[in-house]
């Protein structure tokens, strides 16, 4: 059965009633929309698209963060659309094709920092507007530039539907979020609702835990020594509490602190010395990470590119120090010495050459964190039998590298589609929102403490067929917490949208039986 609408395209949008009824809603009341990957946002946000157009006229917008998500939207709409205007506008389009977009086109895909430039230039107005949808909402913090256009949008009272697959489990977020985009009702949707279960393909989860060889676990022991070195610094100048866990977050958060007093004219001795403290311990903490979680080509990429910082001339006084030190001095060619690998790599290659041993036709997308550990994994896997495998990587911001363009990750995602790659190996750009193939094994090289990113991460697999996903753990490491982490980040996300949404009222309105889809708005 298909959904019908006067804008739908006939047989185009099938019948899922949680998607009608939470159309329905989003139609009516700004609504905040928290629906796992791969179970429609996008078809929702059509359906309330043809509802406003239909019932209100004017226009829509639909932002989203990267122009390969503008460009992938675009299309979506074209396909299932009709009967109105659809146009595309990202910073690559001059400000007057731009200006011509927006006047000519009743849905208008973009960024939102075009929008937001466009606004403050006086290029365009949103007093026709009927509806702006916020793709991956989450974002919509701080400076971001959702939060202007938001901003602008709220003197004309239209209506918004914020998009995201996770808003995150810190409850002071997603009032931040709720508010900067007048949200006044949360829509939740997880994969164990019953109007849902009965869509959702199974997907099944694995956790391999590896040990860390000995000559690895005794080089990461001398690097926690130097690392506790810098902690000592810290606690003996007394700006941090000794009570707490002296992780990097608390770290980064510290020296904020620190730099925000400096700016405020506090320009002691003291926290000069606790900000330099604190760059070292974030510097060595890094290569803790990296020999525990990744592996040795990573950490002696790392290491040497810290030995070149230091002996730049842009070099930082912190990697100066820490490169000077006899400490680093013993761990750079401990590390040199070092001839065992990570053991999640051979057992990531295992995982892979079973799967397409068994199921050729699969498509596999391996999810790692750092851009070192990509490349490694990338050029292993091709060693696979039946293995084509392509990388998925950002746009690069290191000396020496060279990233991905956003269309060149765009074409990347398609020759994936089409076959022309079955391994897709990716760092955090292959998480959010892209539409990548449905895949049949997704496998995180490590877990993630993000709540976000695991939701997204595990999106990618079981769209269309059933699908599994493989989590690398070391054992004794930090990945045992980041795992921990996300999985209590998710379940405390969830509970606190729960709450938000009663608050809201999100809840109190139930569709009558009977009423035709239709009718239903």
């Amino acid at each position: 059965m298909y959904f019908e609408h006067p804008l739908i395209k006939r047989q185009c949008v099938q019948q899922r009633d949680y998607q009608v009824e939470l159309a329905r809603r989003a139609s009516r009341s700004s609504t905040l929309l928290v629906l796992p990957t791969g179970l429609g946002k996008t078809v929702v946000a059509a359906m309330v698209i043809a509802q406003v157009l239909h019932s209100k006229g004017g226009k829509v917008l639909f932002l989203a963060p990267t122009r390969p998500l503008v460009e992938q939207h675009y299309r979506s709409l074209q396909n299932m659309i009709e009967g109105k205007r659809i146009g595309m506008m990202t910073g690559e389009v001059d400000p007057l094709e731009r200006e011509l977009t927006f006047l000519e086109n009743d849905i208008v895909a973009s960024t939102p920092q075009v929008v937001s430039n466009d606004l403050k230039n006086g290029r365009l107005d949103l007093k026709d507007v009927r509806l702006i949808i916020f793709d991956e909402a989450h974002r919509a913090v701080g400076n971001y530039a959702y939060v202007d256009v938001a901003k602008a949008y709220q003197d004309y009272d239209g209506l918004v539907l914020g998009m995201t697959a996770s808003p995150g489990s810190d409850k002071a977020k997603i009032q931040e979020v709720c508010s900067n985009l007048a949200i006044k009702d949360i829509e939740v949707r997880t994969e164990r609702d019953p109007d849902v279960a009965k869509y959702v393909q199974s997907i099944s989860m694995d956790w391999v835990e590896v040990e860390l060889p000995p000559e690895m676990k005794a080089l990461s022991r001398s690097i926690q020594t130097l690392y506790e070195q810098y902690i000592r610094e810290l606690v003996d100048l007394q700006v941090v509490d000794k009570d707490r866990v002296l992780n990097k977050r608390y770290l980064l958060e510290m020296a904020a602190t620190w730099q925000a007093r400096i700016r405020g004219g506090e320009k002691t001795r003291t926290l000069y010395k606790a900000i330099s403290a604190q760059a070292k311990a974030v510097k060595v903490e890094h290569a803790l990470d990296l020999v525990e979680t990744q592996g040795m080509s990573a950490l002696r990429s790392y290491l040497q590119r810290l030995r070149d910082e230091a002996s730049s001339d842009e070099g930082s006084k912190a990697s100066r120090d820490v490169v000077s030190s006899e400490h680093f001095q013993r761990l750079f060619d401990e590390a040199q010495a070092v001839k065992a690998e990570h053991p999640k790599l051979s057992r990531v290659m295992g995982v892979v050459a079973r799967q397409l041993t068994g199921h050729p036709e699969s498509r596999i997308l391996v999810f790692t964190h750092y851009r070192d550990t990509c490349d490694l994994v990338a050029t292993k896997l091709g060693k696979v039998e039946g293995a084509k495998v392509a990388k998925l990587v950002g746009q690069s911001d290191r000396k020496g590298e060279k990233g991905l363009r956003q269309k060149e990750q765009v074409g990347v995602l398609q020759r994936f589609r089409d076959g022309e790659f079955n391994v897709l190996v990716a760092t955090s750009v292959g998480e959010e929102g892209l539409d990548v193939a449905s895949t049949d094994l997704v496998v995180f090289y490590e877990p993630v403490p993000s709540e976000i990113r695991s939701i997204q991460r595990r999106g990618r697999t079981g769209r269309s067929r059933a699908g599994r996903v493989v989590i690398f753990i070391t054992r004794g490491t930090r990945d045992e917490a980041y795992y921990y982490s996300s999985l209590n980040k998710e379940k405390s996300m969830r509970r606190r949208l729960e709450t938000m949404k009663h608050e809201l009222g999100g809840a109190a309105e139930t569709k009558p039986k009977g009423q035709s889809t239709l009718d239903g708005f």
